[in-house]
């Protein structure tokens, strides 16, 4: 499998735009325009560590990836060459065979537009997502200039890390290019060009800010889902609740590793998606879901939303139980659901409650889970 790393550069102070705080730490939309960045890079599972390249430091960066891994950060130079070539170098001692370079201030990149660039480095060392040019150019003596020889280009640009890296490591201190493409031609690497995206621009004046919180505004709805979950005790020792494993001398009872938890967030999701339930994608009567572990179950639903382009916004889970004893082990369950999730701490609730010796629970005969899952989805 093809190792794939990804650059975020996010050392420049956005001048052009004013202000105390520099632009890829602005909002819109309520949230930072670089975390909207890397939530989007994030969103393409090809992608593994990603480097971001900060100015010295910056007091911002760290509270922005609090809740987030797999993420370094390195501090860039004066210029966006510099930065890069730190990116570069950071990465040098353990190369991917593959690196994306991507501007910090574009958040609205899109998996199409990431994937295109990562395809076509199967056939060429470099690869950048360009955009042609609709309206007639004009030198300023008025002379023609033929646009179907040009073209517009974004980020991110992909590379064969073996190949752009010796290019960079060769540039001067000074050196300043207008992007990692240029530096990619001096050094004669075939270039190939994948489509790019309108929406793929690079927030730089403040009338940018005003634009981006428009396209946030576009038709969406929220959807929510609930799911419900059973599971008999059994002989064992550990038990698995909410991705955790509880040493209680006692387990549940299932064709996979019986998580009621997960099992009920899991449908909750496909619930909201209108996706069937857990049964229909990971039928009991596969063998190949024996002892399987049921985080791979709520993983995929959280597939199902990226590529329905959703956004889960909130979760909440419900175990119904005598025993064991939740309130030791909660915190534990909300940093795990919360880290399958990909949600802040603050958006995931998991609590518990009795049934006062009532039913089955109530007798100790196993337990109960239910959940519910908020998304935002396209309309």
């Amino acid at each position: 499998m093809t190792n794939i790393a990804q650059i975020l550069v996010a050392a420049g102070k956005g001048a052009r735009i004013g202000g105390d705080i520099p632009k890829q730490y602005r909002k819109i939309g309520g949230k930072a325009v670089l975390r909207r960045t890397l939530e989007a890079v994030r969103a393409v599972p090809r992608i593994g560590e990603i480097i971001i390249v900060v100015t010295e430091s910056d007091p911002y960066i760290s509270k922005l990836i609090a809740d987030m891994k797999n993420i370094r950060v390195v501090t860039g130079g004066a210029t966006r060459t510099a930065s890069v070539k730190a990116g570069l170098a950071a990465l040098s001692k353990t190369p991917p065979d593959h690196v994306l370079i991507h501007d910090g201030a574009r958040p609205f990149v899109s998996p199409l537009v990431i994937n295109s660039v990562i395809d076509a480095l199967s056939k060429a060392p470099a690869a950048v997502p360009a955009l042609p040019i609709p309206d007639a150019l004009k030198s300023l003596d008025g002379s023609t200039i033929d646009r179907e020889q040009l073209r517009r280009v974004q980020t991110p640009q992909g590379f064969h890390f073996d190949k752009i890296w010796p290019a960079f490591e060769l540039l001067d201190d000074n050196a300043t290019f207008a992007d990692d493409i240029e530096v990619a031609k001096i050094a004669g690497l075939d270039i190939a060009f994948t489509a790019g995206d309108i929406n793929n621009f690079k927030v730089t004046y403040p009338e940018d800010f005003a634009k981006a919180e428009a396209m946030l505004k576009t038709d969406t709805y929220i959807a929510t889902g609930t799911g419900f979950d059973v599971h008999r005790f059994t002989d064992g020792d550990t038990m698995w609740l909410c991705g955790v494993p509880i040493d209680c001398g006692f387990t549940l009872l299932g064709h996979s590793d019986a998580d009621v938890g997960l099992h009920a967030l899991t449908d909750a999701i496909m619930g909201a998606l209108a996706f069937g339930d857990i049964g229909d994608h990971f039928p009991p009567s596969d063998p190949k879901w024996k002892g399987a572990s049921s985080d791979k179950f709520l993983l995929f639903a959280i597939e199902k939303i990226k590529e329905r382009g959703g956004e889960l916004q909130h979760v909440d889970v419900t175990l119904i139980c005598e025993k064991p004893k939740i309130k030791p082990h909660r915190e534990a369950m909300r940093a795990r659901v919360a880290e399958l999730c990909g949600l802040p701490l603050t958006r995931v609730s998991v609590k518990a409650t009795t049934t006062e010796k009532l039913g089955f629970t109530g007798r100790g005969e196993g337990m109960a889970a239910q959940a519910s899952a908020t998304i935002k989805l396209p309309a």
